[in-house]
């Protein structure tokens, strides 16, 4: 059985490989408590201690807002600690699967979906991280697979953390009556998280290189809140439940989705975003009729 050392394991990524994958890997789970990856040595300590095949790298700090605010920290997470755990991984010879975002070409003026041979032009401190560590650890290792996300979605589960997401969030509004201020001018990938989790031993085996990986989406933000109420059963509330934003991102409309056609053509596919919103609200019992 081959070895998998996870970071970040307690995380909305980590708990789910966790929990899909146990009975095909011995898999180290580490969040910071087990494992600081900006203690270099430590890293390299157990990483010979533990001998993997694989590593995957999902530690981060991700909130947007946070990061722009405490560059330096986040810096330190996102772009040190990633090079620690490449320096690591090249001493014990395991593959790294690095985990991007998205993020990356949110400063693109021209409109995506952004295939992996474009330049990414990051505007917030994520993506620039995230950016910066791409093209260090490239320089360390070749044994290298770098998996540029787009935003997933899931609910909450025993022991398994949610992070934001449209899916959620809108679910959450109804739940409480709230009305949802939803931008028409925002374009992005939306992957259901369990898609993604039934294909990952499959990703994890790829030919080195960087990949763009998830769904495809062509509707805005505004329509895929649209379509999960309707999938809900919701559709005659939609004037009630959300309120649709003309004004932001008027002028330059947010679009940082990614062409996953390289991927897909490797045979990791998945459902394009409208029938993975269907798919989650049928898997968990969320029609409301």
């Amino acid at each position: 059985m081959k070895r998998v050392l996870l970071t970040g394991g307690n995380g909305f990524i980590g708990t789910r490989f966790r929990e899909a994958h146990h009975h095909s890997f011995e898999i180290l789970s580490t969040d910071v408590q087990e494992l600081n990856i900006l203690e270099e040595e430590k890293v390299l300590d157990a990483m010979k201690l533990f001998k993997p095949d694989y590593v995957i790298h999902a530690a981060a700090i991700a909130l947007t807002d946070f990061c722009n605010q405490n560059p330096g920290k986040c810096r330190a997470i996102n772009v040190d600690g990633a090079v620690n755990i490449a320096k690591a991984c090249k001493e014990v010879g395991a593959r790294m699967i690095f985990l991007s975002t998205e993020q990356v070409f949110n400063g693109n003026p021209e409109k995506g979906p952004y295939k992996e041979s474009d330049t990414p032009v990051p505007d917030t401190m994520y993506g620039k991280n995230k950016m910066e560590a791409e093209g260090l650890i490239k320089e360390i290792l070749d044994e290298l697979i770098i998996l540029r996300f787009t935003w997933m979605f899931g609910v909450p589960e025993r022991h398994r953390p949610v992070v934001n997401n449209i899916f959620w969030d809108t679910v959450k509004a109804v739940m409480r009556g709230e009305q949802q201020k939803v931008p028409c001018h925002e374009y992005r990938g939306l992957t259901y998280v369990n898609e993604m989790m039934d294909q990952f031993d499959k990703i994890m085996d790829l030919p080195p290189g960087t990949y763009h990986v998830g769904s495809k989406n062509d509707k805005s933000r505004y329509d895929i809140v649209c379509q999960i109420l309707k999938e809900m059963g919701l559709e005659n509330r939609i004037d009630e439940l959300i309120i649709k934003d003309e004004e932001k991102y008027a002028d330059h409309p947010r679009d940082a989705r990614l062409d996953t056609s390289l991927i897909q053509s490797l045979g990791i596919r998945f459902s394009e975003t409208d029938k993975a919103v269907s798919k989650c609200v049928k898997e968990y019992f969320l029609d409301m009729t």
